[in-house]
């Protein structure tokens, strides 16, 4: 891979817990490149969600690097709040704040963390919704919203702060099934723009559609990375024909 090319590179990764007893994440290395979509699959407990919340530092990792755009992160001299600027994060629960309207809940964070006038953030804010077909529900609280809508409201909330990248960890799996596809749209157009996305996910037909990449994860590494193709088609190891024959 091209250096220039690319956003995200792990390296050595280790996540340990419980005085070192339990690896959440055992030596893992990976490279996301810029504009590309990574999905990351695997059983529960594999160590998924370690890895994404890791790319921010949400998980401290005990051994490893990660840089970001050229930038080693993981050095305690960084200033992480800066470059978790770059990244976007939605999680499986939305998180969003029950006192404060869809509008403010959008605009609160570039007004007051990136300084951005008022005007500029709301007309921007507008426009996302526009976007997500929530243009009417700006004035509604999060509690007059189904659980899709709160989604997607999650998602372009994380937008607001125009980042480099965005992560998404398990998005769809708090939702009831019929929400789901109206998530998965807005994170299919955000791909089709060339946002750079790492996506923790059970839905395997949006990973097989969407990433360029899948990485499968068991026991805290990495088992298999390849093209839709190779991880549904192909699939090499035991481990993760195993898998798949579960849950396809």
């Amino acid at each position: 891979m091209n250096d220039d090319k690319v956003m995200i590179r792990v390296e050595h990764l280790k996540k340990y817990y419980n005085d070192h007893t339990i690896h959440a994440i055992d030596d893992v290395s990976v490279e996301i490149d810029k504009g590309e979509v990574v999905c990351i699959i695997g059983p529960s407990g594999s160590g998924k969600s370690t890895l994404l919340r890791s790319l921010n530092l949400l998980e401290m990792p005990t051994a490893g690097h990660i840089f970001v755009d050229g930038v080693d992160i993981t050095d305690p001299k960084i200033d992480i709040n800066l470059h978790r600027q770059k990244m976007g994060m939605v999680f499986q629960h939305f998180n969003l704040f029950p006192n404060m309207t869809v509008l403010k809940n959008m605009t609160i964070a570039p007004e007051k963390v990136l300084k951005e006038a008022k005007q500029e953030v709301d007309a921007r804010a507008r426009a996302l919704l526009e976007r997500v077909n929530l243009a009417d529900r700006a004035d509604a609280y999060p509690d007059q919203l189904s659980g899709g809508q709160k989604q997607r409201i999650a998602i372009v909330r994380a937008l607001m702060m125009q980042p480099e990248i965005m992560l998404f960890d398990e998005p769809t799996s708090a939702l009831d099934p019929e929400m789901v596809g109206e998530v998965l749209d807005v994170m299919k157009d955000l791909a089709k723009e060339g946002m750079t996305m790492a996506v923790v996910t059970h839905e395997m037909g949006f990973a097989r559609e969407v990433a360029e990449r899948i990485v499968f994860m068991d026991a805290g590494k990495i088992v298999e990375i390849g093209s839709p193709e190779d991880i549904f088609e192909n699939p090499k190891s035991e481990r993760l024909q195993d898998f798949l024959a579960k849950v396809l």
